[in-house]
Parts: structure tokens; sequence; C-alpha cells
């Protein structure tokens, strides 16, 4: 399903494993997280069912002056983590919006004759996180290339990989630098 329909509550990109088909067909732009925070937030007082939006609802006044979030945690609905999950799924989403960047090749001399290619919107910064997980920090960037597209010419450089290399392990590949290179070098996204 391709589309550029996004969550309006958290602007995270719908797809058919994230989005309801009964919200799909009635073109309501949430996310099944998203929904499932506002069905909690829902109340029935005196026999009626109503949402966060409603004036009657006891909360409405901290939905309409603070937003979703402080009134779903005024309410219990989230605590400290939930929030902070939701603001990393919101920061994900607008970072993978970025279509430019750069597709880069980082080794590591732990595994001799591997290299991994993968996308980045800044290389320099990716190689750093990888750092953490090595106390050697021994990563190292040793090539990139800015594309105005970095996922397309990242899977175009990991089917044209896999085509040369001796194995392929998800983005690392047994093979050697220079020919690497070339074929990322030779890569042309529109």
């Amino acid at each position: 399903m391709k589309h550029n329909k996004h969550c309006l509550d958290c602007n995270v990109e719908l797809t058919k494993d994230n989005w309801y088909l009964s919200r799909r067909v009635r073109g309501e732009k949430i996310c099944i997280d998203c929904f499932s925070l506002f069905n909690k937030a829902r109340m029935t007082i005196k026999n009626k069912r109503m949402s966060i939006g409603n004036t009657n609802h006891p909360f409405h006044a901290v939905y309409r002056t603070q937003g979703k979030l402080a009134a779903y945690k005024a309410m219990g609905i989230i605590n400290h983590n939930n929030k902070l999950e939701f603001i990393k799924k919101e920061t994900l989403a607008l970072y993978d919006q970025i279509k430019e960047g750069e597709v880069y090749i980082i080794t590591n001399p732990a595994w001799k004759g591997w290299i991994k290619i993968g996308m980045a919107v800044d290389s320099e910064d990716r190689c750093k996180g990888y750092q953490t997980s090595s106390p050697l920090r021994d990563f190292k960037l040793k090539f990139k290339k800015y594309f105005t597209n970095r996922r397309t010419a990242e899977q175009k450089a990991h089917t044209l990989c896999s085509q040369k290399a001796e194995k392929r392990k998800g983005e690392w590949f047994k093979l050697d630098m220079k020919v690497a290179k070339d074929i990322i070098n030779n890569i042309e996204v529109v």
C-alpha cells in the first residue's frame, strides 16, 4: 500500500499493519496505537459515551488547553514511559519523511572482509551510534555518497552488491571495498 497518509496524532505513516480497515474505509487518519489511546479516554457519563473532544468530558479543558498527551496523562491512561514512546514514534515518523541523505559503507576489523552498507541522513552520526556497541570504538566510516532519495539508492546498492558478494547477512556483505564503492558511485537515482 503506497500513499502519503500519516496519523494526525503522531504523524507515523499509515499502513495496512498499523491502520484499522474500518478507519481506512472512513478516511480517518489515526493509527491503531493512537486510536487505542483515544478509545481509553472515552467515558460514559449519564449513559452517554463521550470522547475527550466533547465539552462535557471531565478532561476536556485539559485537552483544549494542554493537548491530548496532557489529558491522557491526567486521566492516568499514559505514564512517563508511554509519553516517551509516543514522542519517539513521532520523531521516527518525521525522520522517515526525509528522503535525501547518504548511502555509506562501515567496517569493523572484528569482521574482516565484511562491510555494512546502509543509509542515513548523516552517516558520521550513524557511525558514532555504532560505536556505543563496541568497547574498542572500532567501527570506521569508509565511504559515503549523497543521494536525493537515500532509500531507493540503498535498495539498489543492496541488490547490486548481493550479486557480487560471497555472502550476505542483512546489510552486511562479504565483498571487496573497491567493488562496493564502484557500485554505489554508479547508482543513479532520479
